[in-house]
């Protein structure tokens, strides 16, 4: 039986990266059936309702194997639904959402080559959207942290920094301010630290990391940082800065038995149907979901693939100092992953 993958096309710029991703993992020759649903502001704009997901598209999540969803529109202001990831990362207890920063040879690196990970708490903190109006001049938002997500963020932290040969966690937190919520998560982190003695944990508060980031990026090179969900949700931008773009970085959200995957960057209305954007992160990101599905030799092959076109520099977007069009970056992509698995 081959896997099934739920793919929601987004908003924006989404539709045309989605197809970019699914025109290379065709290139590799890929068994998963990809099922086509809708989601986002665009379907919310024409329906309507308290969600951005209709029902349709939570019964074919419910039915698959894994999802792929592109770039989405959260639509703000007082009483528009949660965003999309949000629903999908809570509803399925995704509560490991996962960056990779890795500097890709030929790339920019505005401040030296980096090797590092993000890992995010992705189901509670500031983003289950609790807020309460206590007078017309005061309003609190609600930011649940709890021993028992904390404690599974952690164990994915150090269980990848295991995976992937990394000697360090790195803990960011506020606790000296935030001493409950934070003070919780960090004692958490240490606790579970204590299983895996070959890992060191090097807390850092988040203000501080922030200036380290960018005054000593390589300090943190084969090192996991680990944090809440808002606090690594602007950590992890700061990264994406790091390799170049944010258009090259690709994110999953993992949870025991499911798994979403996504580009991390938005959905950029301003580029849509200009077949301009960079579509690496959108790329690498189907190719992790192969991965996760079983392929691991094709998704290898696309990781390979979009490396070369990098380095080459022939056919790549502008943010890469390039001129090529999004389904010409793309179509070299494929082209070099179909000869790589021949």
């Amino acid at each position: 039986m081959s896997k099934t993958a739920a793919v929601i096309k987004g908003d924006g710029v989404g539709p045309e990266l989605v197809d970019a991703m699914l025109k290379v993992t065709e290139a590799a020759g890929t068994d998963v059936e990809f099922v086509m649903c809708e989601a986002g502001a665009t379907w919310w704009e024409m329906n309507g309702g308290n969600s951005l997901i209709p029902d349709e598209t939570w019964d074919i999540l419910d039915s698959s194997d894994a999802s792929f969803k592109g770039p989405t529109t959260t639509p703000g202001g007082i009483g528009s639904p949660k965003s999309v990831a949000v629903s999908i990362r809570q509803k399925y207890d995704l509560y490991a959402n996962v960056r990779p920063i890795k500097t890709f040879p030929g790339s920019s690196s505005p401040l030296g080559d980096v090797e590092h990970i993000c890992v995010r708490e992705g189901t509670e903190g500031l983003y289950i959207g609790e807020e309460v109006k206590l007078t017309d001049d005061v309003y609190i938002a609600i930011r649940k942290i709890t021993r028992t997500s904390s404690s599974k963020i952690a164990r994915y932290a150090f269980e990848e920094a295991k995976r992937r040969g990394y000697d360090t966690v790195v803990p960011i937190h506020k606790s000296n301010i935030l001493k409950q919520t934070c003070g919780t998560f960090l004692e958490e982190v240490e606790k579970v630290g204590k299983e895996f003695p070959d890992v060191e944990i090097w807390p850092y508060h988040i203000d501080n990391i922030a200036m380290q980031l960018i005054k000593n990026p390589q300090i943190f090179d084969k090192k996991v940082l680990l944090s809440t969900n808002l606090f690594m949700d602007v950590i992890s931008e700061e990264c994406a800065a790091l390799v170049g773009s944010i258009g090259m970085i690709y994110s999953a959200n993992i949870g025991d038995s499911f798994a979403m995957f996504e580009p991390a960057h938005g959905s950029a209305p301003k580029y849509a149907g200009q077949d301009k954007v960079n579509p690496v992160a959108t790329v690498l990101a189907g190719a992790w979901m192969l991965d996760y599905l079983g392929e691991k030799d094709k998704s290898e092959a696309i990781f390979k693939a979009t490396e070369r076109v990098v380095s080459e520099g022939k056919y790549v977007t502008y943010d890469l100092g390039g001129n090529a069009k999004l389904s010409e970056m793309a179509g070299e992509i494929a082209k070099y992953t179909a000869e790589i698995l021949k």
